[in-house]
Order: structure tokens, then sequence, then C-alpha cells
């Protein structure tokens, strides 16, 4: 089987990044079909779109008008109406705080890449884009977890690990200082990048390049 490695630079809070997955997913699954000789594999990074947040958070509707304003609206709609073509269900009036999200993406570092880290990916996209669930509360952060097949306790340790935290953040700055300023960004065998939630041929088309300059480099 040839490899592929995929890195995703995402943040939990990005609607395009909930987009992005599952535009990824559908590249995987057209992978599949036409170069069943590749085994990829998906790893999951961090970015923080709002990196100065505080680690309780603010209101949304506060957060939503100081970033856009009267635009708001068709800001959202636009969004919502690119999630039904995927398949998902953006309830953003249900969203009532706009968290930090270190403690999030730390769930996600410790999560094995794989099955593992994308049910935690996908635990953390849903609960708080349809089910409005606020990501700076621990007790909820906990019960994401568990929904996404962590130990409990294990989960408990994870959240009051400050060490974890701070090497999240890491994550989150050697990012910016690979240039990446927006999210989702794909990275195709660490040779091909691709910035911004793509349709899945593009995404596709991203890992056939990578894999080829692979096999010729």
């Amino acid at each position: 089987m040839k490899t592929l490695t995929i890195d995703v630079v995402s943040d939990v809070v990005c609607p395009w990044c909930y987009v992005g997955k599952r535009r990824l997913e559908r590249a995987l699954a057209l992978l599949s079909v036409r170069h069943p000789d590749v085994e990829p594999e998906v790893r999951w990074h961090t970015f923080q779109l709002n990196p100065e947040m505080a680690s309780e958070g603010i209101a949304r509707a506060d957060y939503v008008r100081a970033k856009f304003g009267d635009r708001a609206d068709s800001i959202y709609e636009r969004v919502a109406g690119v999630g039904q073509e995927v398949g998902i269900a953006f309830a953003f009036d249900r969203i009532a705080r706009q968290p930090n999200t270190v403690v999030a993406h730390s769930l996600i570092a410790v999560s094995e890449p794989g099955l593992m880290q994308d049910a935690m990916v996908e635990a953390l996209f849903k609960a708080y884009f349809i089910e409005g669930r606020d990501l700076t509360e621990a007790s909820e952060l906990i019960a994401i977890a568990e929904s996404a097949g962590m130990d409990r306790a294990q989960a408990e340790q994870h959240l009051q690990n400050s060490d974890l935290h701070s090497q999240t953040i890491d994550s989150d700055n050697a990012a910016r200082e690979m240039g990446i300023t927006g999210v989702p960004f794909f990275i195709f065998n660490r040779h091909v990048g691709v910035s911004g939630a793509h349709d899945s041929e593009t995404l596709l088309e991203g890992m056939v390049e990578a894999m080829n300059a692979k096999a010729a480099g």
C-alpha cells in the first residue's frame, strides 16, 4: 500500500472547517475508489481563530456583532446553505457562547490519529454547531470527550493539564509560523498545501499531486 499523510489545520469553532471535513471525507471516498492502493492517514492540528480569547469566552452575540456587524445574517445564511449541501444542519441560533478553544484542541491533540481523533473532532463540531453546547464548560467537554470514546477520568486529567494546554498553544503558533493565516488548511504528504474548504475534487487533486511528487522525488 502507498501511504498518504493528510494534515488538517482547523478550529472547532470554524464553520468552514466543518464543511471542509465533510468535503475531505468525500475526497477520501473518491480516493479509495480511484486509488485503492493508497492508505491515507489524517491528522488534525490546532489553529485558533481567536487566540486572544479569554478562557471563559464571551457572549456569542457580542462576538458576532463585533466581528461582522450588519453582515452577520448574510454571512451565516451562506454558510448554512453550503452546510446543507454537505449534510450539516448548522444551528447558529443555538450557540450562546464563543469559547476559547485551547482545551478543546487539547482533547484532539491527545487522541490517536485515525478513527479516534476523527471521532473527537466530529464530536466537538457537532456539539458546538448542531447542539449549541458551551465549550467553555468542563462538564460539557468531558461529556463530549466521552461520547467520542475517551475515558472520563482521562478527559478530566487532560482538562486540568496545563502543560498539555501550553503544547496546544505552541502548535497554534507553529501553524502561524508556517504562514497559515486561515483555516481549514490541508497539507498532503507535507508537500502540497490547499487553503480553504474546497470541493472534494480539488482536494483529491491535491492528494494525487502530492503522491506523484513523492514518487518522482
